[in-house]
């Protein structure tokens, strides 16, 4: 299944990785103290679902209100980023071998897990360092999961019914129905499986999230501005707490 299709080129978003790093470099340099911790977004979603859209949207409202750079990170970038020494050099500069939340994180790895052990713990690596600095949104890679232990990390997850799931899927990919249909239920099976076997977790779970969001009755711009809105009264609220009468 050639998801890969539904997204659009990696170089676009390894040079936003670029960019994000340079000013995150340029900032500290001028205030030499540590920044402010600033959320991470997760989004994770069914197979078929339009999360990337929404992380798309999501990211271009986020830069707009907060005026800062933000990066969209998702598999297919950070498997860039491990060909690229440099720019794994730039995002892990500011996480210690011994970060707690990671190992926090590795913790809750499968035993049964072997092979690809150092590669899944690399991109772990990436995804909390990343996630500590802020101002990112990660799309998959199990992000509610990995980045729970991160201070001002919001979590989303989008689902929807397998009719429009496929639907979804004939009209982006140029599917048979059916063939999007089969598709769809196979490749949410892999991931169901990744989920369980690598990290223990059934990410189905609406525990692991902030809100969840039916796909069917909402676009990626309604489930976009409402992120938005979550995240900044989220960041009031615990700027301003309100006293408990």
């Amino acid at each position: 299944m050639p998801e890969n299709l539904l997204i659009p080129s990696v170089d676009l978003r390894i040079g936003s990785l670029e960019e994000y790093n340079r000013r995150q470099k340029e900032k500290a340099a001028a205030h030499h103290h540590k920044p402010k911790p600033r959320p991470c977004i997760t989004i994770s979603r069914e197979f078929g679902c339009e999360g990337y859209p929404v992380a798309e949207r999501l990211r271009e409202l986020m830069m707009q209100k907060t005026g800062d750079e933000w990066v969209l990170i998702d598999k297919a970038v950070l498997e860039e980023v491990a060909r690229h020494h440099n720019i794994s050099e730039d995002i892990l500069e500011t996480l210690g071998e011994n970060n707690q939340i990671l190992n926090e994180v590795l913790a809750t790895f499968s035993t049964r897990w072997k092979s690809d052990h150092d590669y899944f713990k690399l991109l772990c690596r990436h995804v909390v360092a990343l996630a500590e600095q802020g101002n990112v949104i990660i799309s998959e890679l199990g992000g509610a999961i990995i980045t729970r232990h991160v201070e001002h990390s919001y979590d989303f997850r989008i689902y929807g019914s397998d009719a429009f799931k496929a639907a979804t899927l004939a009209r982006r990919l140029q599917m048979a129905p059916e063939d999007a249909e089969k598709a769809m239920h196979r490749q949410q099976k892999a991931r169901d499986h990744f989920t369980r076997e690598f990290l223990n977790q059934d990410d189905h779970d609406p525990a692991l999230y902030d809100l969840l969001f039916n796909n069917d009755r909402s676009s990626p711009q309604q489930i976009a501005v409402t992120i938005v809105a979550y995240v900044e009264a989220a960041l009031r609220l615990e700027a301003h707490p309100v006293s408990a009468r």
